[in-house]
C-alpha cells in the first residue's frame, strides 16, 4: 500500500455536508480522466452541491498507484479494489479498470453503499450489465455510465433541434465509429480481443457509444429501437501473444499467433417505433481514421449533422424548402448545454476530457437530487440489449426483434 497525507485511511472520519469522498478502481488512462474529471468540477461549476475529495485509488501496478498520489494529489493508493470500498469516506467508485472487473467492481460498489461511476460497456455481456443494474436500483445508489458523447453541446442543440419537430418527422439516423486502434496486425493480442475479458470487441468498445448516441438524439421522436438486421466480421482473424500486460496501442511484433475471439467491424440496419430507419456502422481497423465518430439525421423537412472532431459545429439544413437546400454550420455558444461552462463565446473548442467534467457534474447532481441526471446504468443496458440483439441477427441472418 503506497500512502501520503492519509495515514489511517480506513479509520477516517466519514465524509461530511457538501464533500464528495472519490475512490477509483483502475488507475490506468481512463482512470486518470476519471480522476481530472473530478479535480476540475469545481473549476468549471463552482455552483456544484458536492466538492470532490480524491480519497484513493486502487490500481495493482505499483508506479501507477505513486502516481496517483505523487501527480493527482490522491491521499492513498491501495492494491485491491476491495481494500477501496470499506472506506468510509469513499462516497462513490469510478470503475476505470477493464471490461472483465467492471461487474464484480460495479456490484461490490453498490452493495457497499457506494454510488457508481463505470465506464461504458458496463458489463461484458448483458447479463453483467443487468447484473450492475439490479445491484444500483436494490442498493438505492446512484450510477452513471460513460456515454459521453451525449453530453457534447452541438448534441444537445441537435437534441432540441429534433425533439422541436423542426425537422419534422425523422426518416433515417445514421451514426458511425470508425478508428484505427485496432488497424495494425502487429498489434498485441491484449485482453480487448478476448471475448472471456472483453465481451464483445467494436461492438462494446465503440457501437455502444453509438447507440447511446443516436437514442438520445433521436429517442423523443422516434421512440426505441425495436428491431436490427447486422453484419459482422473479423478482419484480422490472428495477433501476436504479448510478453506481459499491454495496452490496445502495444505492439508485439515477432510473437507466437493467437485468434482474435471477437469483431472488428459492425455495420446495422435499425427500425424505430415510429417508422424511421437507422443505420450503424462501427470499426477498430479503419485505416486512415482516428476517432472519425459522427451521426446525421434527416427528417421530412431538413437535417443535421455532427462531426466528433469538429466538436463545437453543427451542420444543419432546415427552412430552406425541399430542393436545392443549403447546408449552415452552427457554432455552439453559452447558451446551449454547459458550453458556457468551459468557454466564453462560440468558436472556442472544447475536448474530449471536457465531456468526462460534464458527466462527473452530472453524476454529482444526481446524488444531491437523489434522482439520475445523465447517462444511466438503464442507458448501458438497453445497449447491451441491443448489442446482444446485433450479435443474434448476425449469427441467424435474419432481423432480430427486440
Amino acid at each position: 500500500m503506497t500512502q501520503a497525507r492519509h495515514s489511517d485511511v480506513a479509520g477516517s472520519e466519514a465524509t461530511g455536508d457538501g464533500v464528495l469522498g472519490v475512490g477509483v478502481a483502475g488507475y490506468g488512462w481512463m482512470g486518470e480522466v476519471h480522476g481530472r474529471a473530478f479535480g476540475r468540477l469545481r473549476q468549471h461549476f463552482p455552483e456544484a452541491a458536492r466538492t470532490p475529495r480524491l480519497v484513493a485509488v486502487a490500481d495493482p501496478e505499483p508506479t501507477r498507484r505513486d502516481r496517483a498520489i505523487g501527480v493527482y494529489g490522491f491521499e492513498a493508493a491501495l492494491a485491491d479494489w476491495r481494500q477501496l470500498l470499506v472506506l468510509d469516506d469513499v462516497d462513490v467508485v469510478s470503475v476505470c479498470g477493464p471490461n472483465f472487473v467492471h461487474r464484480d467492481v460495479a456490484v461490490a460498489a453498490a452493495e457497499a453503499g457506494k454510488h457508481v461511476w463505470v465506464e461504458k460497456p458496463a458489463g461484458r455481456t448483458l447479463a453483467d450489465t443487468a447484473d450492475i443494474a439490479a445491484a444500483v436500483h436494490a442498493a438505492g445508489v446512484q450510477c452513471a455510465v460513460g456515454f459521453n458523447y451525449r453530453n457534447v453541446p452541438a448534441i444537445e442543440l441537435a437534441r432540441d433541434i429534433v425533439t422541436s419537430g423542426e425537422l419534422g418527422a425523422v426518416e433515417m439516423a445514421r451514426v458511425h465509429l470508425l478508428s484505427d486502434y485496432a488497424a495494425d496486425p502487429d498489434g498485441a493480442l491484449s485482453w480487448r480481443f478476448d471475448p472471456e475479458y472483453a465481451g464483445t470487441g467494436v461492438l462494446g468498445d465503440l457501437a455502444s457509444h453509438g447507440l447511446d448516441l443516436v437514442r438520445h438524439v433521436v429517442g423523443q421522436r422516434t421512440g426505441e429501437i425495436t428491431e436490427v438486421a447486422a453484419d459482422l466480421a473479423t478482419f484480422i482473424t490472428q495477433r501476436p501473444r504479448p510478453l506481459g500486460s499491454v495496452s490496445h496501442y502495444a505492439k508485439a511484433a515477432g510473437g507466437a499467433l493467437g485468434p482474435v475471439g471477437n469483431e472488428d467491424h459492425v455495420s446495422a440496419l435499425l427500425r424505430f417505433e415510429s417508422g424511421a430507419r437507422g443505420f450503424l456502422e462501427s470499426s477498430r481497423v479503419a485505416v486512415g481514421e482516428q476517432c472519425t465518430y459522427g451521426i446525421e439525421v434527416r427528417g421530412e423537412r431538413g437535417a443535421l449533422a455532427w462531426d466528433f472532431r469538429r466538436m463545437a459545429e453543427l451542420r444543419v439544413c432546415v427552412g430552406q424548402g425541399y430542393q436545392n437546400a443549403a447546408w449552415l454550420t452552427r457554432f455552439v455558444s453559452p447558451a446551449h448545454g454547459e458550453f458556457g461552462a468551459f468557454q466564453p463565446g462560440a468558436g472556442i473548442p472544447m475536448g474530449f476530457e471536457d465531456l468526462k467534467v460534464i458527466e462527473a457534474e452530472r453524476l454529482v447532481r444526481s446524488i444531491v437530487l437523489g434522482k439520475p441526471v445523465g447517462a444511466t446504468i438503464d442507458d448501458a443496458v438497453v445497449a447491451a440489449t441491443l448489442i446482444e440483439a446485433i450479435v443474434e441477427s448476425y449469427q441467424e441472418r435474419r432481423w432480430t426483434r427486440l
